[in-house]
């Protein structure tokens, strides 16, 4: 019995004492959750729900199909701002077409002003000449050197040439204006273009737009995880923001709240030993990510009033971030709101052989007492 009862104790003490031991340089605590980045899925246009593909809690992968909606009047939109691009396109291309017959049309007016300038200089001159002319048959006509037929008719060709002379002036400024009339249509032209050119490129951002609006009618997971509250059907009329479903990523984390005291040793990157609740007998390895600058009560939705005559000091919880070192694989769903247990090492551990020898050593010297204490007993 002495021998059992030894050994029971050695046992007891060496439990006892290494959770003793692991108090110095472990900091732990039971207030501490799972969480992670939950996604929702909301629509981003209004439609008729037509097929959902995904139960409820079933995991999927980035890309894979949530939901389908209705896609027949987006498509009627595509094709509408796809015809008016085309429209566009077309109007353009007339205005471009325009630019050829006009830029002919001002090099025509160019070579017809430039033709009737040379035909209104060499009018110019036949028109000096004939005054020449006239001037010498006033000389002679007045020393009576010709007659007065000659002197009518040097007269009349005068006169005809600087009719003539300035008919071609006349032509030369009708011509030029032709050329200011066809660069102003030119310039209205340019400014058309500009305006076509400007639909043009509205109507491809209404296509782009319609062939978007068109793409969201196929919600797809933005990324790995799990289905979660699902509250959609076929046939449901749904609308922008309308949450849909959630979706729990496989990436989680823990968040423990420490006692304010306990924060004297915990540090960024200290190792800890991750236990959780629904997860029976095992531990995940994990590290210190991050430490809330601020206890989670300041952080709530009625923080407390300090600055009151009754004042009850309360140690406060600070919100530390634990995270897994490897993926979790737990053969079961974990999930946000889980509860767990971390561990922090803070210190360096004892050595468990200090634990046991200690252990063993208190409990020999207990059992060696009994074992004295039962021997008197039996030799009285």
């Amino acid at each position: 019995m002495v021998i059992i009862g030894t050994l029971a104790l050695a046992g007891l003490l060496i439990w006892g004492f290494g959770k003793f031991a692991k108090g110095f340089s472990h900091e732990g605590t039971d207030d501490a959750f799972l969480a992670a980045n939950t996604v929702s899925i909301s629509p981003k246009v209004p439609g008729e729900v037509t097929e959902v593909f995904v139960k409820d809690n079933q995991m999927v992968k980035a890309g894979d199909p949530l939901v389908q909606i209705d896609p027949r009047d987006f498509r009627t939109a595509v094709a509408q701002k796809t015809a008016a691009l085309s429209a566009a396109a077309a109007n353009t291309n007339v205005i471009l077409s325009s630019f050829k017959m006009l830029g002919v049309q001002i090099a025509t007016a160019e070579a017809t002003a430039r033709q009737s300038e040379a035909q209104a200089a060499a009018d110019r001159v036949k028109a000096e000449n004939a005054a020449a002319d006239l001037k010498r048959a006033e000389d002679l006509i007045a020393r009576k050197i010709i007659s007065p037929q000659e002197f009518d008719n040097a007269k009349a060709l005068a006169d005809a040439a600087t009719n003539t002379w300035q008919a071609s002036e006349a032509k030369t400024a009708s011509d030029r204006s032709k050329i200011d009339e066809a660069e102003a249509e030119l310039e209205a032209g340019r400014s058309a273009l500009e305006r076509a050119l400007a639909q043009a490129k509205q109507s491809q951002v209404d296509v782009d737009l319609a062939d978007l609006s068109l793409s969201y009618t196929r919600i797809v997971a933005p990324v790995d995880g799990r289905v979660t509250r699902k509250a959609v059907e076929p046939g449901d009329y749904i609308q922008v923001g309308q949450r849909l479903m959630a979706l729990v990523p496989t990436n989680i984390w823990v968040v423990g709240n420490f006692k304010e005291t306990q924060l004297k040793k915990i540090r960024i990157g200290q190792p800890v030993e991750i236990s959780v609740d629904s997860v029976g007998g095992r531990t995940f390895p994990g590290h210190v990510d991050s430490i809330q600058a601020g206890s989670g009560a300041a952080f709530s939705l009625l923080p407390p009033e300090n600055a009151v005559g009754n004042y009850v000091k309360v140690v406060q919880r600070i919100p530390v971030k634990i995270v897994f070192d490897n993926p979790v694989e737990a053969q079961h769903v974990l999930g946000p709101g889980m509860s767990a247990e971390p561990s922090i090492q803070t210190g360096k551990e004892i050595s468990e052989v200090l634990v046991i020898l200690a252990a063993l050593v208190v409990a020999l010297g207990i059992g060696f007492f009994w074992w004295r204490a039962v021997s008197k007993r039996s030799a009285g």
